[in-house]
């Protein structure tokens, strides 16, 4: 058994403020001055001694112990569909990822500002939630900054300008679609379609299609290597060796999947997707949607690197649809930079 990681209670009066991207699947922390210094899984393992919990390990550590732990301990991802579902261990997590985007434990009080981003769908509960648990984690202040207008500003477009931009945002939960005008977020929706669904339906796929049974890493480690957004037209597609449990029996075993094992649901997904895009275009107004037409989709979050999503996209549309450079990584950059810099105070939201 690892050792037991005790966080510290405060956190230090001389740390840099900074922006959190506080997602489904990966948290990404950004420093004032520093820009990224931490992008790590969203997942804490929480053992219990004399029946109270504790935080044993946190980041890329507990996420090598999903469906590996010993008895009294567990897995536990305190993010669901882009917000908190559950308050105490997030709690906990955030002081965790704060603490180490420091560069360790302090014996003086930390009391950083802190930028959280949410998504723009986000219930006042929801935003509640999130000020509580970053407070209790020892942030001095907490503003908000929703998703797609901090993955515009990550993205580079010029969101205070008199010109619409479209921002398509697929994160690990949710996928956030804004058109965003002057400084702010003039029209948005969101659809439940994001990472973890991909993923969900890669796991039903190859049990359903094979009779095995495999963990949500190995199902995550299918979707980027050989995910795609489209049926195949070259046959079953790409192939790759797969490691699980026979349905069956219950030994392992090892198969070879394609990309025709799970293009079809992961398409259905990606239909979402395209409909609410749709549905936002059609209700944006006339000379906002004739300024994304001329200037185009950008597309951000984990989900927009699936092969073939942008295409799709822009074949629905008929807008062209690019996916940014700093897709992973663009709304913790933007909720930054939005901290570092007065031109986007206006994004912040303090109350």
């Amino acid at each position: 058994m690892g050792p037991i990681i005790r966080i510290p209670r405060f956190l230090s009066t001389t740390s840099n403020d900074m922006a959190i991207d506080l997602g489904t699947v990966n948290t990404i922390v950004y420093l004032r001055g520093q820009g990224i210094v931490l992008n790590e899984p969203s997942v804490v393992a929480i053992e219990f001694l004399d029946g109270a919990p504790r935080l044993r390990a946190f980041g890329m550590e507990a996420k090598l112990m999903i469906g590996r732990t010993p008895r009294g301990t567990s897995t536990v991802r305190p993010m669901r569909d882009g917000v908190i579902a559950d308050v105490d261990i997030a709690e906990q997590m955030i002081k965790a990822f704060i603490d180490k985007a420091h560069g360790g434990p302090s014996r003086l009080p930390r009391r950083p500002n802190v930028a959280i981003c949410i998504p723009s769908g986000a219930t006042e509960v929801e935003r509640r939630a999130i000020r509580q648990a970053a407070t209790n984690a020892g942030a001095r202040s907490v503003s908000l900054i929703e998703e797609p207008m901090a993955a515009a500003i990550g993205a580079g477009l010029p969101v205070n300008d008199p010109v619409g931009t479209m921002v398509v945002d697929i994160g690990g939960g949710t996928t956030d679609i804004a058109v965003i005008s002057l400084g702010s977020v003039v029209r948005h929706a969101s659809a439940r379609v994001g990472g973890d669904r991909m993923d969900e339906a890669i796991t039903s796929s190859i049990r359903r299609n094979h009779n095995l049974v495999i963990g949500e890493t190995t199902a995550e480690r299918i979707k980027i290597a050989i995910g795609i957004a489209r049926m195949p037209t070259n046959g079953p597609g790409l192939a790759m060796a797969v490691r699980g449990r026979d349905l069956v029996n219950g030994v392992p075993r090892e198969i070879e999947v394609a990309q025709a094992d799970f293009a079809g649901p992961l398409s259905d997904l990606v239909d979402q997707v395209v409909e609410t895009v749709m549905l936002t275009l059609a209700a944006t107004e006339p000379e906002l949607a004739v300024d994304i037409h001329s200037h185009g989709i950008v597309m951000t979050g984990g989900g927009s690197m699936l092969p073939g999503i942008d295409e799709a996209l822009t074949k629905a549309t008929g807008v062209s649809v690019v996916v940014a450079e700093t897709a992973l990584t663009a709304v913790a950059i933007g909720a930054g930079r939005a901290l570092e810099d007065n031109a986007y105070a206006n994004v912040l939201m303090s109350t």
